[in-house]
């Protein structure tokens, strides 16, 4: 055999010999323990206060050991729970949608028997008309009318008007509703078959003086219809100036045009509610940074401040899992662990129990608010006496009500 050739046998070998070793370093290799040092004290949070290392410090997670129960999680500034669990009233048993709070109680949508339903101050179900609607698939109620626009899984929509029984049907292109504040107006997406003719349009309930807000082209699906509070805004908008991986620009869009300052969120994949006066936006987006599990944040929104005094809240959750009782105050449900990537799948989390806590966006404090059994929040709802709070379940059928 040749120098040549022994050369090139040799550098295999050593190849080889690398190759297993770095092997063993990285998967087999028993990790080191570093032990305390007698009296050492082990760094914690502040309880109160937002980390002083803003977006680039620790990130907010739940955690739980697999043999403890999920009351015994706790994030970051979270005060512990105090006495004991708080019974949870289930008040429908049956499947429901479109479930909303109003001034005479929460309202919602029946599935079984196709009806629509009040919950009355003693918590029983209360018809809101004798009329019967198979198989809606999704509900928008007007804030102050007994008035929604009733959405059907082969595109129909249809408005009805519960006070005055008045029923119209809408364009079957017309898509993701949102009425005014003061009820008198509907937000929606015009799709058409090109994306040339697709626009954001605003109607009364009833369908009648259209007005053509923006036009969408082939960006339909990064606008996210959600009228304001305060009527200044009807949609948000992905399509801003480009910034990175891990970031993105939000246009908020108004009703004549206007050229509204934008947000800036850290990541993608925004979720987003308006506190009440909707001078407050808290929103969940996912990055890197966060393992692309979505974190919670609050910001100004109103035209004027949009984007200033931005708050990472150090929550692992989706801001729809989540419920304003005022302006400072937000009722969340918190999955007890998520896992890495849960921001792409947010169905990852569909079995994973939550753990309710209130938050206070201005001091970053947490209080649990420790409930009976397990539960998988899908939406929560502040009741119209500003203190009960109610949710639906993701694994379980009908309306559940806790007072704190």
């Amino acid at each position: 055999m040749d120098k040549k050739r022994i050369l090139i046998a040799l550098g295999f070998l050593v190849l080889c010999i690398g190759l297993g070793y770095l092997i063993y370093r990285f998967f087999f290799a028993p990790v080191p323990v570093t032990p305390s040092l007698p009296g050492q004290k082990v760094s914690t949070s502040t309880i109160g206060t937002f980390p002083e290392a803003g977006i680039g410090g620790q990130k907010g997670s739940t955690s739980t050991q697999p043999s403890t129960l999920p009351t015994a999680v706790t994030l970051p500034g979270a005060e512990a729970a105090q006495g004991k669990e708080k019974p949870v009233t289930q008040l429908v048993s049956d499947a429901i949608i479109g479930v909303q709070s109003s001034k005479g109680g929460m309202r919602y949508y029946n599935q079984q028997d196709g009806k629509f339903y009040r919950i009355d101050q003693n918590g029983k179900p209360i018809p809101l008309d004798d009329k019967t609607f198979f198989d809606v698939s999704k509900v928008t109620w007007a804030p102050g009318k007994d008035e929604s626009i009733l959405e059907y899984p082969d595109g129909s929509n249809t408005y009805y008007n519960f006070e005055t029984k008045k029923q119209v049907t809408l364009p079957k292109h017309w898509q993701e509703f949102s009425f005014a504040p003061n009820s008198d107006k509907v937000a929606a997406k015009s799709i058409a078959i090109s994306s040339d003719g697709s626009w954001l349009i605003s109607s009364s309930p009833d369908g009648q003086n259209v007005k053509l807000v923006e036009a969408l082209g082939a960006n339909a699906d990064k606008v996210d219809v959600n009228w304001s509070p305060n009527q200044q805004v009807i949609a948000t908008s992905r399509t801003g100036d480009p910034l990175g991986a891990d970031q993105q620009q939000i246009l908020l869009i108004g009703q004549n045009h206007e050229n509204y300052k934008s947000l800036t969120v850290e990541g993608r994949g925004m979720v987003s509610e308006w506190s009440p006066s909707g001078g407050k936006l808290l929103y969940s987006v996912y990055s890197k940074r966060s393992d692309y599990k979505p974190e919670l944040w609050i910001s100004n929104a109103a035209p004027g401040t949009a984007g200033t005094e931005r708050k990472l809240l150090n929550v692992n959750t989706w801001a729809d899992k989540c419920t304003f009782t005022d302006d400072r105050y937000v009722y969340c449900g918190i999955p007890t662990t998520l896992a890495t990537g849960a921001g792409f799948v947010p169905a990852l989390a569909d079995q994973t129990p939550d753990i309710i806590y209130k938050i206070d966006t201005q001091t970053g404090v947490k209080t649990e608010l420790p409930i009976e059994g397990t539960h998988v929040v899908g939406s929560m709802f502040v009741g119209d006496d500003g203190q009960s709070i109610y949710f639906t379940d993701k694994n379980q059928n009908g309306l559940f009500r806790v007072n704190p």
